[in-house]
C-alpha cells in the first residue's frame, strides 16, 4: 500500500530524547526548549519565536494578544482547517469567509476589503500547501484599516514569498510540527511573534499566565498569577525530538519539491477540462515547501477514484470541508460575498501520496492508475 502520508525520521531523534533525559529537566522551557527557538529565530529571521504544544494553541495565543472580545470580527477563508477559527471563536469572535483563489485555495486578498466592518479586528490568511497567499496586497489592506494579520503558516515550514519565511510577513504567524507535516514531532507548533510589543505577554500567557520566566530570570522573586493564559508549553522530551528534524529541513525541502515536480511532469500533459486539473503555483517571487500535491478533478468522480486508488493500493484523500457549511460555521460564521470557488473546487480537491520516503516509480504507479481510472469512461 502506498500511503497518504508518512512522518519524515532523520534518524537522530533518540540521541537527542536520551540528552533531554539525562538532564532531568522534563517539562517544558528547558535546554531543548531553547535550542529549537534560537534554531527558528535565525532560520526564520523572526524576532521572537514560542514553542507549543500545537500550532492551534499558538493560534490561540494570538487570539489572547489581540485581546479578541465577544462581537469583535476576523476575516478568514472558509477553506481552512478548523482550528484556524476556533481560536477566535473561542473568545467570542465571529467569523467571516471570504472566497478563495481556484488555483491556490489560499484567500482571495482582493475581497477582503469589502468584508470590513466597524467590528473587523484581523485578517487570518492560510498558506495551503506552503504556498503563500498575496502577502503584500493582504498587507497594505490590514494598514490601511488599522487590522492585525495572523499568518496561519502550519503547512508553511520552509516556504517562502519575496525571500520572507512565511508566518514573518504579518503581526503573528503560527507553524505546525504535527506528524503529518514535512518537519514534526507528532504533536507540536511555534508561535512568531513578528511584533515585539506582544514578546513578553506573549511568555507569560503560554506560561499558564504566570510571571514564571521572570522569577527564573531573577527579574522578579518570586512568581505568581498575572494574566490569563494556560498550558501551552511543549515538554523537553519533545522538543528534543524537533530538534534533531530541524537539522534536516532544507534535504527534506529539496527532496518534496522534487517529488511534487516529477508529479507534476507526469500529469501536466494529461489534464484535461473532462478529467483533472493541477493546481498552479505561482513561481516567480515565492518558493512552495512540497508539502501537498493536490489536483481537481470532476466532483462527481471524486469518491469514485478514491475508491478505485484504494483498490491499486494508494491511498488518496479530500481535504477541508468549508467551515462556512459546517453546522457550527453557520453558527459563528457568516459568507461574505460570493461562493464562486470555495464550495465548488473543496468539492473537487484530490490529494496524492507525497511523503520523504516515496519513490518516483511509487509515483509512477499513482499517476498510471489515474489514467487507468479515466481510460474506462
Amino acid at each position: 500500500m502506498i500511503n497518504l502520508q508518512e512522518p519524515y525520521i532523520c534518524g537522530k531523534e533518540l540521541g537527542f530524547i536520551k540528552q533531554a533525559i539525562q538532564q532531568q529537566h522534563l517539562s517544558g522551557a528547558g535546554y531543548f526548549t531553547g535550542q529549537c527557538e534560537r534554531w527558528l529565530e535565525a532560520f526564520t529571521t523572526c524576532p521572537r519565536v514560542l514553542l507549543t504544544t500545537s500550532c492551534t494553541h499558538a493560534l490561540e495565543i494570538a487570539a489572547i494578544l489581540m485581546n479578541i472580545q465577544p462581537g469583535d470580527e476576523i476575516i478568514m477563508p472558509s477553506f481552512t482547517f478548523v482550528s484556524s477559527a476556533n481560536a477566535f471563536v473561542l473568545r467570542g469572535a465571529k467569523v467571516v469567509f471570504v472566497d478563495v483563489h481556484p488555483d491556490t485555495m489560499n484567500i482571495n486578498e482582493a475581497l477582503i476589503e469589502a468584508a470590513i466592518t466597524k467590528k473587523t479586528r484581523g485578517i487570518l490568511v492560510m498558506h495551503y500547501a506552503g504556498v503563500a497567499c498575496e502577502m503584500d496586497e493582504i498587507m497594505a489592506v490590514a494598514a490601511s484599516h488599522g487590522l492585525m494579520v495572523i499568518e496561519d503558516a502550519a503547512q508553511g515550514m520552509d516556504a517562502w514569498y519575496k525571500g520572507r519565511h512565511l508566518g514573518t510577513i504579518g503581526h503573528f504567524g503560527t507553524l505546525s510540527f504535527h506528524a503529518t507535516k514535512n518537519i514534526q514531532c507528532g504533536e507540536g507548533g511555534a508561535l512568531l511573534i513578528n511584533d515585539n510589543r506582544f514578546a513578553e505577554r506573549a511568555e507569560i500567557i503560554r506560561e499558564k499566565g504566570t510571571n514564571r520566566k521572570a522569577f527564573f530570570s531573577g527579574k522578579v522573586d518570586k512568581y505568581s498569577w498575572v494574566d490569563i493564559g494556560s498550558s501551552y508549553l511543549l515538554n523537553e522530551m519533545t522538543a528534543a525530538f524537533l530538534y534533531a528534524q530541524f537539522k534536516d529541513v532544507k534535504k527534506v525541502s529539496k527532496r518534496r519539491r522534487m517529488l511534487w515536480d516529477y508529479y507534476y511532469k507526469l500529469l501536466v500533459d494529461k489534464q484535461a477540462p473532462h478529467s483533472y486539473q493541477l493546481s498552479e503555483i505561482p513561481q516567480v517571487d515565492r518558493a512552495h515547501n512540497g508539502h501537498l500535491f493536490f489536483m481537481f478533478v470532476q466532483a462527481k468522480d471524486r469518491s469514485d477514484l478514491i475508491q478505485f486508488l484504494k483498490e491499486e493500493e494508494i491511498k488518496a484523500a479530500f481535504h477541508y470541508v468549508p467551515l462556512h457549511l459546517s453546522k457550527y460555521g453557520k453558527k459563528v460564521g457568516q459568507f461574505i460575498g460570493e461562493d464562486h470557488y470555495t464550495s465548488s473546487k473543496s468539492s473537487a480537491l484530490i490529494r496524492l501520496p507525497l511523503y520523504y520516503n516515496l519513490k518516483k516509480t511509487e509515483i509512477k504507479k499513482v499517476v498510471t492508475a489515474i489514467n487507468k481510472f479515466y481510460q474506462t469512461f
